[in-house]
């Protein structure tokens, strides 16, 4: 009766991070389809220095909700709906896109959208964490594939919509045809939503979470310590919208920028779930520390190629980034973290990144205007090159007895 019970859970938590990722994948195409064009459109009205302002607030909402909304989750046993308050905003957001007509108008947009982002984060990493059980990079790995690929299929209909509804001869961007783009991503989200609908979710029954503060609750000092290194290294990750104005910047087409992000988040969709398996068969650090190296790696080269070649390489590179840091680091940070708080701290974890994200976002539109556009890149891959050498102290760093089990276990 154990087996039975514990092959049935296996077999209901893969189909909870199969219908995860589908979410995701649907979520993320609605989102895709607009994202690289919302840039573009912005950059008609609103320099750089504004669009690293907008990029930057966006992300501090986001921030700052994603360890509450965490907390909240593993508190109340509530992940789903939190993760189907903050999908939903996917649909406001596009309508909202639609009304705008300045960058106040997508600044608000891009507000409601963020503030989703930060509440369905933390509790939906915890739903995947919560189905994934002993095999966390795979779990994290399967629903990054789904992910990115959603991402891909974005990229590909923008791609589609574009050459079908833009007039080519248009010199300045087409509003009409883009603000039809943004209304017919909203369908995919709805897709989103419904798969959301079937998650199923294990209650918390301790009872032990009271209050929203860490007092008292062992956290493994390498964690600590990690998360710190994450916030350092966000400041130099600025906002995935600056490689869009930098391929734009360089006199490359709309159809270029578009098929440039599709090559990232296709090499990202296929690398992802076998990158996510391999991290739960060796040791984490191997896989994430050589991610930190490829991420300056691509924006040393950002910063200083400009053939078309090179850029279409770099952005295939970057998706080898991404692949690796959904498996291994979020696999890290949830097994390290404490058993009712896992919600909370990958609340932590996006917190850390969003505020990061924050200082980067208004570092990168400074540097941008006032020092120069290679050096906004060269300056994340400095903070890459920092982040990589921060992470092999570490992992040097003795392991608290309880992240020594789990990792004799895995070995084992």
């Amino acid at each position: 009766m154990t087996d039975y019970r514990e092959k049935l859970s296996i077999k209901q938590g893969f189909r909870n991070i199969v219908l995860l990722g589908l979410v995701s994948l649907f979520i993320d195409l609605s989102t895709e389809m607009v994202y690289p064009l919302v840039t573009i459109y912005l950059a008609t009205f609103a320099s750089v220095g504004i669009i690293g302002v907008i990029e930057g607030l966006a992300e501090s909402v986001a921030a700052i909700l994603k360890s509450y909304s965490g907390y909240i989750g593993d508190k109340f046993s509530n992940k789903k709906s939190l993760a189907f308050i903050g999908y939903a905003s996917a649909i406001i957001y596009k309508i909202l896109l639609f009304f705008s007509f300045s960058w106040v108008g997508i600044l608000i947009a891009k507000l409601v959208d963020r503030i989703g982002k930060g509440i369905r984060t933390a509790p939906r990493d915890a739903l995947v964490a919560q189905s994934g059980q002993a095999t966390l990079g795979k779990a994290f790995g399967l629903h990054k594939t789904l992910d990115m690929f959603g991402s891909a299929l974005g990229i590909a209909f923008a791609l589609l919509l574009f050459s079908l509804l833009v007039n080519q001869d248009e010199t300045a961007v087409d509003v009409p045809a883009f603000k039809q783009i943004f209304l017919l991503s909203i369908i995919s989200a709805l897709l989103g939503l419904f798969c959301l609908l079937f998650v199923k979710e294990v209650k918390n029954r301790t009872g032990e979470i009271r209050k929203f503060t860490l007092k008292g609750i062992h956290i493994d000092k390498r964690l600590v310590v990690y998360l710190i290194v994450v916030f350092l290294f966000s400041i130099g990750n600025s906002s995935n919208a600056f490689l869009v104005l930098r391929v734009a910047s360089l006199g490359f087409t709309t159809v270029d920028v578009l098929l440039m992000y599709l090559t990232y988040n296709l090499v990202s969709a296929m690398v992802s779930y076998p990158l996510g398996k391999l991290s739960d068969r060796i040791e984490r650090r191997h896989l994430v520390i050589p991610a930190y190296l490829i991420y300056a790696l691509v924006y040393f080269g950002i910063a200083f190629f400009d053939s078309k070649l090179w850029l279409y390489v770099l952005f295939g590179i970057y998706g080898i980034f991404q692949a690796l840091i959904a498996g291994g680091e979020k696999a890290f940070i949830t097994e390290n973290a404490p058993k009712d708080y896992k919600g909370t701290i990958l609340g932590l974890y996006g917190t850390a990144q969003g505020l990061g994200l924050l200082l980067a976002s208004f570092a990168a539109g400074a540097i941008w205007m006032y020092v120069g556009i290679r050096y906004t890149f060269a300056f994340g891959g400095l903070m890459g090159l920092l982040a990589a050498i921060g992470l092999v102290f570490v992992f040097r760093m003795p392991p608290d007895k309880t992240s020594a089990k789990v990792e004799t276990a895995k070995q084992d």
